[in-house]
Parts: structure tokens; sequence; C-alpha cells
């Protein structure tokens, strides 16, 4: 559970976005095992974005996990997409994980009607119960879902409409979901960083050059809302997957 209390991230590099994804997949399912050992059902978040693909590849290859008992959140979506657009959120990850974890349940965010009715609805299906498992990456600001700098470590609220920073908009591009900057909405909705961190364990898969400096950043600089990774460092739980081109050191 997040506190005011400094942890140290438990930090692992790899040599490249492929054994990232199988070791940081690895520990997932460990983690997802052993609460299904256990009667009812576990709840992950989710993350959708090419930092995660090789991670979610590989845990949907795990085995022994009965993803029937498997109930799966996603932290961020865009405003103003079709529903059935490619670049949507909720549609990247039932092409890349719920289409090949049969049995898993999946609660998608619904960002086609009213947003603040959304959120609203979206925070109910979340509920209050801490998630299982949290996977995640960084943005190249440093952000946690589409909680962009200056970010609220303390935010009362679960799900919020947010606006995107120009830094957040142009990864967007620089990834290749869309064509240039004026095409990527402005706005999006966003799980707050306290429901993220509402969590007994958080699996981060940030891979790539262009990750470094957030991952120096959340692991080097003063816990706050300029740097949205810092807060990662007030959960005692998390543990911080990078390949060499990402490493800090």
């Amino acid at each position: 559970m997040p506190t005011t209390t400094e942890y140290a991230p438990s930090v692992q590099t790899h040599p490249n976005r492929a054994v990232l994804g199988e070791k940081a997949a690895a520990e997932a399912a460990a983690i997802l095992r052993e609460r299904l050992a256990a009667p009812g059902t576990a709840r992950i978040m989710l993350a959708a974005a090419p930092s995660q693909e090789a991670t979610l590849r590989a845990l949907s290859e795990a085995e022994g996990i009965d993803w029937n008992r498997v109930h799966a959140f996603h932290m961020d979506d865009y405003l103003g997409l079709s529903a059935d657009a490619p670049q949507g959120f909720g549609n990247w990850l039932e092409r890349h994980f719920v289409a090949n974890t049969p049995g898993l349940g999946f609660e998608r965010m619904r960002p086609d009607g009213d947003p603040e009715s959304e959120a609203e609805r979206y925070a109910a299906a979340m509920g209050d119960e801490p998630f299982d498992l949290v996977l995640l990456g960084l943005g190249v600001n440093g952000h946690l879902a589409f909680n962009d700098p200056p970010a609220d470590f303390d935010d009362p609220r679960a799900v919020r409409v947010v606006e995107l920073d120009p830094v957040s908009r142009q990864q967007q591009v620089d990834e290749g979901h869309f064509p240039d900057f004026g095409s990527v909405p402005p706005r999006a909705l966003s799980v707050t960083i306290p429901r993220l961190l509402d969590t007994h364990v958080v699996i981060a898969s940030v891979p790539g050059a262009q990750k470094r400096q957030a991952v120096i950043d959340s692991l080097e600089q003063p816990i706050g809302g300029e740097h949205p990774g810092t807060a990662l460092r007030r959960h005692p739980r998390v543990h911080l997957h990078v390949d060499l081109e990402s490493a800090p050191v």
C-alpha cells in the first residue's frame, strides 16, 4: 500500500526488452499463482503501451494461471476517438493480451460517452478493494498512466478526466500511434496515482533509451508531482525492470 514512507524499488537490468518481458512476466505469474492458490479471484491493473508488449505476451503464455478467476482493469484511455480506433488503449489490450488469455475478465473504460459520468462509473467498477498486481510503465515525462506532471499524489478521486501535456502527446507520435501531434487527442481518462498504487505489488516494465531519464528521475529526484514516477517510492513492493538502454547506470 502507498504510504509517506520512502522505499527503494527493486531494480533489475536485462540485456534487451525480450528478456525484460520474460522476467517481468515470470514475477507477475508467480504473484498470480500465489494469489489463486487461495479461494477467490485476482484483480490486476494493466497499462497499454509498446513497452508492455513483451511482458504481456510472456504473461499470456505462463502456465498454471486460471484466467477464469482473474479480473483485469486498464489505467487510461483517450477521449474523442471512435469506439473501434486502434489507438484506443482498451482496444490495444484486447489485441495484445485479452485475446490471448481465454477466460480473463476485462472491464473496459467507455471513453466515447460523457467523460465525467464514465470516470464515476469506472471508479465504481474498480471498487475499493486493493489490486493484487499492477503492471505499468513510465512515460517519457515520468507519467504513471496519464498522470502528467505536476501529478497529484493525494488525489481523492479514483478516475479523473485529464489534459495531456505536450510531451505525452508527442510520445504517442514518436511511438507510431498517430501520424502527427494534432491527431493525438488532448484529453483522456486516467486512474489516479493513489488508486494505481493501492495494490499489493507493482511491476514496472520500462525498456528503451527514451525512458532512461524518466527512470533516473523516478529513482533519484525528490518525491513529488513534478516527477510522477517518484510516487513508486511510496510503495513497499515495486519491481522495476529495465533494459541496457533504459538502465540508470
